[in-house]
């Protein structure tokens, strides 16, 4: 269907959401849009959207388009029954038995008008922490929605129960005195251990003096209830310092299970390198959990050496972001729902995962500064140990520690159903080489005319195989409206290819792009496997005097002059200085482009391949793209599928083992 762009409504976007609702009429594609049409009258599934909007992410509700067989039917509503609806809506907002809170304000109802038809358009905000559950009727259980890619779907009791527990700000779940629980049910070296990490850090501070209890009295792990005149275990310091039998008790955390997995091997056949887990050989509580993972976590990123007045300093911004993430999972998991924490590290990102809903909007999130924790006396026992922040300032420690990395930035889903917040901190660049060089063979010179954001959405789409508006506005600063357009015209130009999915709709690479400027010339080229030589682009200072082509020859004589390009791969890899040494020139006689001209000219079987790869890197260390010129394949397929293989068995090794993400990384046939 085609998008219908706004004509008379430049000016809209001096009101606080019409510019997103009616930039364009979008397929569909955000799970964030309700259209209804309300012809016989105001809708009473209104309502419904109104409380799942209100207790998910927020959205638009527009009246007088029927959205029909993913297409937009544009019926407009008579002037005079568009005051009548607003009155409606009064109504039904202010009264209670309606729907249980009024979220919006005067300047969240917009008349619209667009092609001679009229519109009403809302703004849902998301409801705050404590106006959660928002429900019609009268009664929460049964009558509370959420929001999700199919459209509104009635909360369970859990669900239900969970929100109205995050509401009551006088008491914490955390905080809850365990009937029948003693100091037996404690680990004592799990205490002993943190005491020392706190003296460590406190030198001089008064709680050292204190016994057990008392020290555990002041971190929250045991309290007195004045009020009902019970004492006690909290659950925080059970989670904490207990014992593992203690902790999956039915009455204290009968699900909990944290889990570190750790996924550094590209071999599929493994399934990780490492893992942590209740395997009763430790006390699976969280100061165990964060004792074992922690340096795990620390040690895969560099450490650069730097001074600080005269002292090195061990953390770098990255270390105290990858931190911040990690706790943050611990500290605001909800430890009554039915999943548990997740922590990942791979080769080439980082991913926290936990149970529960997001306290505050997806824009408060990103925007920082607000302060709302679920478990607060597991925050101030991290805090203690220098782990934790509680000013709101933690998630821009975040976003700055991966921007001082000059990492993709970290982008948060919120997934429902069951409730799950998933923080993943990428660890590479939003535009790796190897990224740049593989959207080169495919587009041709044609990605160097693309502006900054259209090459991003080309990169994050390659890495990813797939992107949809949402996903781009975690990585790109601009509007919903705004990417929309950009991703209509990347289709017009072909460089994607949309497809609808219920409310969604993706985009993926056009991988049948013919690139108009090239198509002359690569029709004389053998283009099996979709091959363009961008090495000219590549290293554009080079010598091009003997690059002549031979028209009666033009495979081979193309294959010798890209082999003869090698010689000035450092303009692909500007980090190889620290290594120029051991990568020397690749041989250029005749024997070795026949060679190559033959891996052009027909897809070699693997088993050749490897043995062509092996007899380039026999002498000395190579990069992944010199190997890739040689041999005459995109350095990402190489970098996926072959050289991983190469390695595990034993045919290559690396240069830097340890790190296989190293950009300086290369390879050498093994003795």
């Amino acid at each position: 269907m085609e998008h219908r762009q706004l004509s008379l409504f430049d000016d809209a976007y001096d009101h606080p959401f019409i510019a997103r609702v009616f930039g364009s009429f979008p397929e569909s594609e955000s799970e964030e849009i309700e259209y209804k049409s309300a012809k016989g009258g105001f809708p009473d599934e209104f309502w419904k959207t109104y409380s799942a909007f209100a207790n998910t992410k927020g959205g638009f509700i527009v009246l007088g388009v029927k959205e029909q067989k993913n297409e937009l039917i544009f019926e407009g509503l008579p002037t005079n029954k568009i005051s009548t609806y607003k009155k409606a809506f009064w109504d039904g907002a202010n009264n209670t038995q309606k729907v249980s809170v009024n979220l919006l304000s005067n300047t969240d109802l917009v008349e619209v008008t667009f092609e001679g038809n009229h519109f009403l358009a809302f703004k849902i905000p998301v409801a705050t922490r404590v106006q959660r559950p928002v429900f019609i009727s009268t009664n929460p259980f049964g009558n509370t929605y959420k929001r999700n890619h199919e459209g509104d779907y009635r909360c369970t009791k859990e669900e239900v129960s969970r929100m109205i527990a995050d509401a009551d700000l006088n008491t914490h779940a955390d905080s809850r005195i365990l009937e029948g629980f003693t100091f037996d049910d404690y680990d004592a070296n799990s205490i002993r251990q943190y005491r020392q990490l706190f003296s460590s850090i406190h030198i001089t501070h008064s709680w050292l003096l204190l016994n057990d209890k008392e020290f555990l009295t002041q971190l929250g792990a045991y309290r007195y209830d004045r009020k009902s005149k019970n004492e006690g275990i909290t659950l925080a310091g059970m989670l904490m310092f207990g014992k593992t039998n203690s902790i999956i008790d039915p009455e204290c955390c009968p699900k909990f299970f944290p889990d570190y997995r750790e996924i550094l091997s590209r071999n599929p056949e493994i399934r990780w390198t490492d893992r942590i887990c209740p395997d009763g050989n430790w006390e699976a509580n969280l100061f165990q959990f964060y004792r074992m993972v922690w340096p795990k976590l620390a040690s895969s990123l560099p450490k650069p050496f730097q001074l600080k007045d005269g002292v090195r300093q061990d953390e770098t911004p990255a270390h105290i972001a990858l931190r911040e993430a990690f706790v943050n999972a611990l500290i605001h998991t909800d430890y009554s729902a039915q999943n548990n924490i997740v922590i990942e590290q791979r080769i080439d990102s980082y991913k926290f995962s936990n149970p529960g809903t997001l306290l505050v909007s997806i824009r408060q999130y990103y925007h920082g500064g607000t302060s709302e924790c679920r478990n607060t006396t597991l925050q101030k026992m991290f805090m203690m140990i220098g782990s934790a922040e509680k000013a709101g300032s933690g998630v821009s420690k975040i976003m700055y520690g991966w921007e001082y990395a000059q990492w993709r930035r970290p982008y948060l889903l919120v997934e429902s159903q069951p409730d799950r917040i998933i923080l993943e901190l990428p660890k590479f660049s939003i535009l790796p080489e190897e990224t740049l060089i593989s959207l080169r063979e495919l587009f041709g010179n044609r990605v160097d005319l693309l502006g900054k954001v259209e090459l991003n959405i080309l990169a994050i789409c390659q890495i990813e195989g797939e992107v949809n508006n949402n996903r781009l506005q975690d990585s790109i600063n601009l509007h919903r409206t705004d990417i929309t357009k950009i991703l209509q015209e990347l289709c017009k130009e072909g460089f994607l290819i949309s497809e609808n999915k219920s409310r969604w709709t993706t985009y993926h690479l056009n991988t049948n792009f013919a690139n108009p400027a090239e198509s002359e010339t690569d029709s004389k080229v053998d283009t099996s496997e979709q091959m363009v030589d961008s090495s000219q682009t590549l290293t554009p200072n080079l010598d091009t005097s003997e690059q002549k082509v031979d028209s009666s020859n033009p495979l081979s004589n193309k294959t010798e002059s890209a082999t003869k390009k090698v010689d000035s791969l450092q303009t692909l890899t500007p980090n190889l200085d620290s290594y120029q040494t051991l990568t020397p020139k690749l041989d250029t006689s005749k024997q070795k482009a026949k060679k190559s001209a033959k891996v052009n000219a027909k897809k070699l079987p693997k088993e050749e391949l490897y043995e062509l790869i092996i007899n380039t890197c026999k002498t000395e260390y190579i990069t992944t793209e010199q190997i890739a010129l040689a041999v005459k394949r995109s350095p990402a397929y190489l970098q996926n599928e072959i050289l991983p293989y190469l390695v595990n068995s034993g045919k290559l090794q690396r240069l830097f083992p340890d790190n296989p993400n190293n950009p300086n990384q290369a390879y050498k046939a093994a003795e």
